[in-house]
Protein backbone atom coordinates (compact mmCIF):
# COMPACT_ATOMS: atom_id res chain seq x y z
CA UNK A 1 0.00 0.00 0.00
CA UNK A 2 1.27 3.45 -0.94
CA UNK A 3 1.96 5.94 1.86
CA UNK A 4 -0.29 8.45 0.07
CA UNK A 5 -2.81 8.30 -2.74
CA UNK A 6 -3.13 10.00 -6.08
CA UNK A 7 -6.00 12.00 -4.56
CA UNK A 8 -3.64 13.38 -1.89
CA UNK A 9 -1.30 14.64 -4.61
CA UNK A 10 -4.10 15.88 -6.85
CA UNK A 11 -5.15 18.47 -4.28
CA UNK A 12 -1.64 20.00 -4.41
CA UNK A 13 -1.29 20.21 -8.20
CA UNK A 14 -2.47 23.86 -8.49
CA UNK A 15 0.16 24.97 -5.96
CA UNK A 16 2.84 22.93 -7.70
CA UNK A 17 1.90 24.43 -11.08
CA UNK A 18 1.98 27.96 -9.66
CA UNK A 19 5.44 27.43 -8.17
CA UNK A 20 6.66 25.77 -11.38
CA UNK A 21 5.32 28.67 -13.46
CA UNK A 22 7.12 31.18 -11.27
CA UNK A 23 10.36 29.18 -11.47
CA UNK A 24 10.32 28.66 -15.21
CA UNK A 25 8.53 31.77 -16.47
CA UNK A 26 6.68 29.77 -19.10
CA UNK A 27 3.36 27.95 -18.99
CA UNK A 28 4.66 25.08 -21.16
CA UNK A 29 7.86 24.66 -19.16
CA UNK A 30 5.84 24.80 -15.93
CA UNK A 31 3.52 22.06 -17.18
CA UNK A 32 6.55 19.92 -18.07
CA UNK A 33 8.17 20.57 -14.68
CA UNK A 34 4.95 19.74 -12.86
CA UNK A 35 4.51 16.53 -14.85
CA UNK A 36 8.12 15.50 -14.24
CA UNK A 37 7.69 16.24 -10.53
CA UNK A 38 4.52 14.18 -10.27
CA UNK A 39 6.14 11.27 -12.10
CA UNK A 40 9.21 11.39 -9.85
CA UNK A 41 7.11 11.73 -6.68
CA UNK A 42 4.92 8.79 -7.64
CA UNK A 43 7.93 6.63 -8.50
CA UNK A 44 9.65 7.58 -5.22
CA UNK A 45 6.53 7.62 -3.02
CA UNK A 46 8.03 4.94 -0.77
CA UNK A 47 10.62 7.55 0.33
CA UNK A 48 7.99 9.87 1.81
CA UNK A 49 7.73 9.57 5.58
CA UNK A 50 4.11 9.21 6.77
CA UNK A 51 3.27 11.94 9.24
CA UNK A 52 5.47 14.53 7.50
CA UNK A 53 4.22 17.35 5.31
CA UNK A 54 3.40 15.94 1.87
CA UNK A 55 3.28 19.47 0.41
CA UNK A 56 6.84 20.23 1.55
CA UNK A 57 8.05 16.88 0.24
CA UNK A 58 6.48 17.50 -3.18
CA UNK A 59 8.03 20.97 -3.35
CA UNK A 60 11.41 19.45 -2.46
CA UNK A 61 10.95 16.92 -5.27
CA UNK A 62 10.07 19.78 -7.66
CA UNK A 63 13.11 21.76 -6.54
CA UNK A 64 15.33 18.74 -7.19
CA UNK A 65 13.79 18.10 -10.63
CA UNK A 66 14.17 21.79 -11.53
CA UNK A 67 17.80 22.02 -10.39
CA UNK A 68 18.67 18.81 -12.23
CA UNK A 69 17.07 20.20 -15.38
CA UNK A 70 19.01 23.45 -15.10
CA UNK A 71 22.23 21.51 -14.63
CA UNK A 72 21.58 19.38 -17.72
CA UNK A 73 20.92 22.32 -20.03
CA UNK A 74 20.63 26.01 -19.39
CA UNK A 75 17.10 26.98 -20.49
CA UNK A 76 16.75 29.41 -23.38
CA UNK A 77 14.65 32.52 -22.89
CA UNK A 78 11.07 32.02 -23.97
CA UNK A 79 10.28 33.75 -27.24
CA UNK A 80 6.65 32.76 -27.35
CA UNK A 81 5.44 35.98 -25.72
CA UNK A 82 3.59 33.95 -23.11
CA UNK A 83 1.68 36.56 -21.12
CA UNK A 84 1.19 35.99 -17.40
CA UNK A 85 -1.96 34.09 -16.54
CA UNK A 86 -4.01 35.53 -13.72
CA UNK A 87 -6.12 32.84 -12.09
CA UNK A 88 -9.19 34.79 -10.99
CA UNK A 89 -12.90 34.26 -11.14
CA UNK A 90 -13.26 37.72 -12.65
CA UNK A 91 -12.41 37.31 -16.33
CA UNK A 92 -12.39 41.08 -16.89
CA UNK A 93 -9.17 41.86 -14.99
CA UNK A 94 -8.25 45.50 -15.41
CA UNK A 95 -5.37 46.52 -17.63
CA UNK A 96 -3.71 48.06 -14.59
CA UNK A 97 -3.88 44.77 -12.68
CA UNK A 98 -2.50 42.87 -15.66
CA UNK A 99 0.36 45.35 -15.95
CA UNK A 100 1.16 45.03 -12.25
CA UNK A 101 1.19 41.23 -12.49
CA UNK A 102 3.47 41.39 -15.55
CA UNK A 103 5.86 43.77 -13.78
CA UNK A 104 6.03 41.54 -10.70
CA UNK A 105 6.55 38.44 -12.85
CA UNK A 106 9.30 40.15 -14.83
CA UNK A 107 10.96 41.38 -11.63
CA UNK A 108 10.81 37.88 -10.13
CA UNK A 109 12.40 36.41 -13.24
CA UNK A 110 15.26 38.94 -12.96
CA UNK A 111 16.13 37.75 -9.45
CA UNK A 112 18.95 35.24 -9.09
CA UNK A 113 17.46 31.74 -9.04
CA UNK A 114 18.28 31.04 -5.38
CA UNK A 115 16.60 34.29 -4.24
CA UNK A 116 13.59 33.74 -6.50
CA UNK A 117 13.00 30.25 -5.08
CA UNK A 118 13.02 31.48 -1.49
CA UNK A 119 10.83 34.51 -2.23
CA UNK A 120 8.29 32.25 -3.93
CA UNK A 121 8.30 29.56 -1.25
CA UNK A 122 7.96 31.99 1.66
CA UNK A 123 5.99 34.80 0.03
CA UNK A 124 3.72 32.97 -2.40
CA UNK A 125 3.41 29.47 -0.99
CA UNK A 126 3.61 30.63 2.65
CA UNK A 127 6.21 28.09 3.71
CA UNK A 128 7.90 28.75 7.04
CA UNK A 129 11.63 29.49 6.95
CA UNK A 130 12.28 25.97 8.26
CA UNK A 131 10.08 24.39 5.59
CA UNK A 132 11.71 26.42 2.83
CA UNK A 133 15.16 25.46 4.15
CA UNK A 134 14.16 21.80 4.07
CA UNK A 135 12.75 22.05 0.54
CA UNK A 136 15.88 23.59 -0.98
CA UNK A 137 18.37 21.90 1.34
CA UNK A 138 20.05 24.91 2.95
CA UNK A 139 20.28 26.23 6.53
CA UNK A 140 17.52 28.52 7.83
CA UNK A 141 19.98 31.44 8.01
CA UNK A 142 20.64 31.07 4.30
CA UNK A 143 16.89 31.17 3.62
CA UNK A 144 16.59 34.32 5.71
CA UNK A 145 19.47 36.10 3.97
CA UNK A 146 18.32 35.08 0.48
CA UNK A 147 14.80 36.23 1.31
CA UNK A 148 16.05 39.57 2.60
CA UNK A 149 18.24 40.14 -0.46
CA UNK A 150 15.50 38.94 -2.79
CA UNK A 151 12.86 41.22 -1.29
CA UNK A 152 15.20 44.20 -1.41
CA UNK A 153 16.08 43.50 -5.04
CA UNK A 154 12.39 43.15 -5.91
CA UNK A 155 11.73 46.55 -4.34
CA UNK A 156 14.54 48.05 -6.40
CA UNK A 157 13.30 46.46 -9.61
CA UNK A 158 9.69 47.49 -9.03
CA UNK A 159 10.73 51.03 -8.06
CA UNK A 160 12.79 51.27 -11.24
CA UNK A 161 16.22 51.28 -9.59
CA UNK A 162 18.02 49.29 -12.25
CA UNK A 163 21.05 51.59 -12.03
CA UNK A 164 22.31 49.74 -8.95
CA UNK A 165 21.55 46.05 -9.67
CA UNK A 166 23.71 44.70 -6.83
CA UNK A 167 22.40 46.98 -4.09
CA UNK A 168 25.89 48.32 -3.42
CA UNK A 169 26.37 51.49 -1.41
CA UNK A 170 29.21 53.96 -1.71
CA UNK A 171 31.09 54.23 1.59
CA UNK A 172 33.37 57.21 2.25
Amino acid sequence: MAPFSATDIEALIPRLRRFARALTGSRDAADDLTQDTLERAWAKRHQWQPGTDLRAWLFAVMHSVFVNGVRRARPAASLDGDAPHVERGDEAASAESALAVRQIRDALLRLPEEQRQVVLLVGLEQFSYAEAAEVIGVPIGTVMSRLSRGRERLRQLLDGDAANPHGLRRVK
